[in-house]
């Protein structure tokens, strides 16, 4: 707008310099029709021609971040807008930024992706998301559509895949990678029920989850209560939940599950 602005007094000027004084007033009234052009119709106009879709990219590991940045801005119809390193800065991006998209990695440190997903979707139920993982099976994928992916890629997926999976979205389709089975697909298209939970494992409630993961990444109790803002009684009762229900005794013991059952990695 300020440039326009500019360009309208700048012609508006040069064409009194060119006419003398006794034209001024008929310029005076061309320039603010002109003005009045400029101002309403070609940003418009160019509002259209150049609005770029506004992507923000959740991933924990710095390289993969870049790499995906360059990749999607590589389109001249998508812009990355943001990044964020773990789960919570997702959510606090996605209030802050207001993206058309957001690719999610599942498996980000503190907050995991699932519980992002969830939270987003929640707060800002417009955006579209998409879950980034290297995970192929079924309780991850349904856990994430669950919580509102709009689609699911695999990391080993080709650019041609990612692009695609990014435009169906966008197109308020759903995608899910060709390399998820095609049973979990049909079992969620068709609605069918989860099994009811068959181990302790399946016991444990979200929160209880978060708490697990948190222990699993080396932070101490009052570092959780402070992330979690609740108190240190509270996390003391989730870590003794956890002990009892999964019949686990110390913190390497949780570390050790929490590593098998994908919640953080080696």
């Amino acid at each position: 707008m300020g440039y326009t602005l500019y360009l309208w007094w700048y012609l508006t000027v040069f064409s009194m310099s060119i006419y003398g004084a006794t034209a001024q007033s008929e310029v005076i009234r061309q320039g603010l029709l002109g003005g009045f052009f400029l101002i309403t119709v070609f940003p418009a106009f160019d509002s259209i021609m150049s609005k770029k879709k506004k992507i923000v990219i959740a991933e924990d590991y710095t390289i993969l971040r870049e790499g995906l940045r360059a990749l999607i801005s590589s389109s001249p119809d998508f812009e990355v807008v943001g990044e964020a390193e773990d789960g919570k800065d997702a959510i606090r991006r996605a209030e802050e930024l207001s993206p058309d998209l957001m690719l999610v990695d599942l498996s980000m440190p503190r907050t995991n992706g699932v519980d992002a997903i969830r939270e987003i979707k929640n707060r800002c139920p417009e955006i579209k998301i998409v879950a980034l993982t290297v995970h192929k099976e079924e309780e991850y994928v349904l856990a994430a559509l669950e919580a509102g992916a709009d689609g699911y890629v695999l990391k080993d997926a080709t650019r041609s895949q990612l692009m695609m999976a990014i435009e169906t979205v966008l197109d308020g389709k759903s995608y899910l990678s060709p390399g998820v089975s095609e049973r979990v697909i049909q079992g969620y298209l068709d609605g069918k029920k989860r099994v009811k939970p068959s181990s302790s494992w399946d016991t444990l409630t979200r929160r209880e989850r978060q708490v697990l993961k948190l222990i699993a990444e080396g932070y101490r109790n009052r570092e959780i209560a402070d992330y979690l803002c609740v108190s240190v009684k509270t996390v003391e009762k989730h870590r003794a939940n956890l002990m009892q229900k999964l019949d686990l005794h110390n913190a390497s013991a949780l570390t050790a599950l929490a590593i098998e059952k994908g919640l953080v990695t080696k």
